[in-house]
């Protein structure tokens, strides 16, 4: 099984749902990582800080691949070519399961992400529309949950994984870490609240399936109940 992930951001996709992937691949799945941009216009690091510091984050996912697409970051939008690109990698890796980022959130790159590659997942479908590779639409389009609440479609358990989570987050220093005699300005990202809010969340969505952490996800559309036996694998009596 593949599980993609297209993201804005490098360091988006470890940020909102880093855990899922890391409980995932541990089950079993390949892992595609896709950065749209390089993070040109963060106010902390640069870009080629950025690329190295999700290479340390690589070292703990293991992806099958990592790209970084190096579009405007700001400015790109929902051209035909944007959308070819984003449909030749779908159809490239085929992933049954493809994340990408909230439709609505903080930053505006992210629910134009979003939108961008709900588009090309349909249109990646269409056998009409010739590319290198054959037709193929994901299974499931997962919306991750990030800076705004949403109200959550699913919830994975990554009790597990929230240590190693934190550590995927701590890969990206030069964006959660502001230190004496940084050069670089404090953001929203270094307050010292930042992370007992990030723990917060996970907590409140472990509180909805009865863990201790989770992931929430959006879906746009109805998610299949499994069959019973896979939801009470456990056994137990009425």
């Amino acid at each position: 099984m593949v599980v993609m992930t297209i993201m804005a951001h490098p360091d988006d996709a470890e940020l909102s749902c880093g855990g899922t992937l890391l409980r995932w691949r541990a089950e079993g799945a390949h892992l595609v990582l896709v950065d749209l941009t390089a993070g040109q216009l963060g106010s902390r690091g640069s870009p080629a800080r950025r690329y190295a510091e999700s290479q340390i984050a690589n070292r703990l996912l293991q992806p099958l691949s990592r790209l970084c697409l190096g579009w405007e970051d700001g400015f790109f939008s929902e051209t035909p070519d944007a959308l070819r690109a984003v449909m030749e990698l779908i159809r490239r890796f085929r992933p049954h399961i493809l994340i990408t980022n909230a439709l609505s959130d903080r930053h505006p790159d992210h629910g134009r992400a979003a939108r961008l590659v709900q588009r090309a997942a349909f249109l990646a479908g269409l056998r009409r529309i010739h590319t290198a590779y054959p037709p193929f639409r994901p299974s499931l389009l997962l919306f991750a949950i990030q800076d705004q609440w949403m109200t959550p479609s699913l919830v994975v358990d990554i009790t597990s994984y929230w240590q190693q989570k934190l550590q995927l987050i701590h890969s990206y220093e030069s964006q959660f870490f502001h230190h004496p005699n940084d050069p670089d300005p404090p953001t929203y990202l270094t307050r010292p609240t930042f992370f007992p809010h990030l723990e917060a969340r996970a907590r409140e969505m472990g509180h909805f399936i009865g863990v201790e952490f989770g992931e929430g996800f959006v879906s746009k559309h109805p998610l299949a109940l499994p069959p019973l036996k896979a939801l009470f694998s456990t056994g137990g009596g009425p």
